[in-house]
């Protein structure tokens, strides 16, 4: 097999990444946006020693699953990667792709049980994060670049944003400021960040630059304020001067009202800042949290939080339980948890700024010893020696297990089965709908033996 080479293929299955598999000569070809059941000629643009890359050449036959996409960036962009794909059966994929690697790598022979599929798959993200070309235009990366593919009115955003960003261009545009250039390291503007509370309509506008200030600060919110009104409450200027490709620095400086919004998740107000960690699809988070309080099944018992982050999901359990126990790293974080609490009159609930390992010395010198542990890791799932401090110092009766990544999941499933918890039940979520990503929580119960 070489590139350019052309072959006649069947897609078989579905990558993690969302791309179509077929097999040539026992080789594995990735092909994106294919869909199972298609039948195609495709052209070989890269090959590795065990798998190979392709692209679409001609359509032969397609799959009974497609449909017409709906983006006129879709085969650029690289958000999403099912558009071209009724929703039931990415469901169906998203649901198999969790199983599979429970099997696979956790080496746990157990079904899911039915993906809770989403109720919206537009419109439906709180959160963007816009890169910014040259001309002032907004828009996503390409997969696996950092080429900006332009974008202004995203189906996966609120209306809202497409037009905070047709006023942030013609900002950009009218007075002349200059967009940042990754490989020179020169420019202003770096990012357009966009966040927007459902309930109370609020919106935050952040402009992420390669430096201390903007000129004409107030031209842009006067730009920003008349297309957005009364729901704008806050413009804030989030300073990165690092050469990195991490999105936000450290600090903000609130420029135009307030430094926060406020939302509202499982009945509890939260109070988000640019930097906070928050679900983007707030209608499927509850969704998610509600199966998490299910698993918990914590009535008057004590909940320990872990990676709470600004408490949301500790805090919407808080009601059934005896306590609720946060622990969360970033000192931030801790005093979003604790405001958050204070302002839903929630007493029964503290926050600890530790790690894992610190929290549990201070809880057994109180000897407090929770029954009921929940963790909502990062991407890269949880450290080995974190599931020791879990299992073998707090020693639950149940974990609760919120996961974006079903590979780590599973990674973790099969330590902590070695670490004398079963996996009793598991559930994808499908918060993110149009992409390759999705949510899963799960029930792990300590062994009697």
């Amino acid at each position: 097999m070489n590139k350019n080479d052309i072959f006649n293929v069947e897609i078989t299955a579905m990558s993690a990444e969302g791309s179509g598999i077929a097999r040539v000569d026992g080789m594995a070809v990735f092909i994106p946006q294919t869909a199972v059941g298609d039948i195609a000629d495709i052209r070989i643009v890269k090959v590795k020693s065990r798998y190979a890359y392709g692209i679409i050449e001609k359509l032969i036959k397609p799959s009974d699953i497609r449909v017409n996409p709906d983006c006129s960036v879709f085969k650029q962009c690289g958000g999403c990667v099912y558009r071209h794909i009724d929703y039931k059966s990415e469901c169906e994929i998203k649901r198999m792709r969790i199983a599979d690697a429970v099997k696979r790598i956790g080496g746990i022979d157990m079904e899911p049980k039915a993906i809770i599929c989403a109720e919206e798959t537009i419109r439906y993200r709180n959160k963007a994060q816009y890169p910014v070309l040259p001309s002032g235009d907004v828009g996503f990366y390409a997969t696996h670049s950092h080429r900006i593919v332009p974008c202004g009115d995203c189906l996966l955003q609120p209306m809202q944003f497409a037009k905070a960003s047709k006023a942030f261009k013609e900002w950009i545009t009218d007075n002349s400021i200059s967009v940042y250039d990754e490989k020179s390291g020169r420019g202003l503007v770096r990012h357009f960040y966009l966040r927007r509370a459902e309930t109370s309509g609020e919106i935050m506008a952040v402009i992420v630059i390669n430096g201390n200030n903007i000129p004409f600060a107030d031209n842009l919110v006067a730009r920003l304020k008349a297309v957005l009104a009364d729901d704008l409450k806050s413009v804030q200027l989030n300073i990165n001067t690092a050469d990195t490709n991490v999105i936000l620095g450290d600090k903000c400086v609130t420029v135009y009202g307030s430094d926060f919004i406020t939302d509202t998740l499982c009945g509890v107000k939260v109070r988000l800042a640019a930097l906070s960690f928050y679900q983007v699809n707030r209608c499927m988070a509850e969704k998610l949290y509600m199966k998490a309080a299910q698993y918990a099944n914590a009535k008057n018992e004590d909940i320990l939080d872990l990676y709470c982050g600004a408490g949301t999901i500790g805090l919407s359990m808080a009601n059934e339980a005896k306590g609720v126990i946060g622990v969360e790293i970033v000192p931030q974080a801790v005093e979003d948890a604790k405001f958050n609490a204070q302002e839903n009159g929630i007493t029964n609930a503290e926050f600890i700024c530790a790690d894992a390992s610190e929290a549990a010395k201070q809880l057994a010198r109180r000897n407090i010893s929770p029954k009921v542990v929940i963790v909502d890791p990062p991407r890269k799932g949880c450290d080995e020696d974190l599931l020791k401090t879990i299992a073998n110092d707090f020693s639950p009766e149940r974990i609760v297990y919120v996961s974006c990544d079903p590979s780590t999941f599973a990674r973790d499933a099969a330590r902590l089965s070695e670490l004398g918890y079963n996996l009793v039940e598991y559930t994808g979520v499908d918060l993110f709908p149009r992409t390759s990503h999705v949510e899963t929580v799960a029930l792990f119960v300590k062994s009697l033996i």
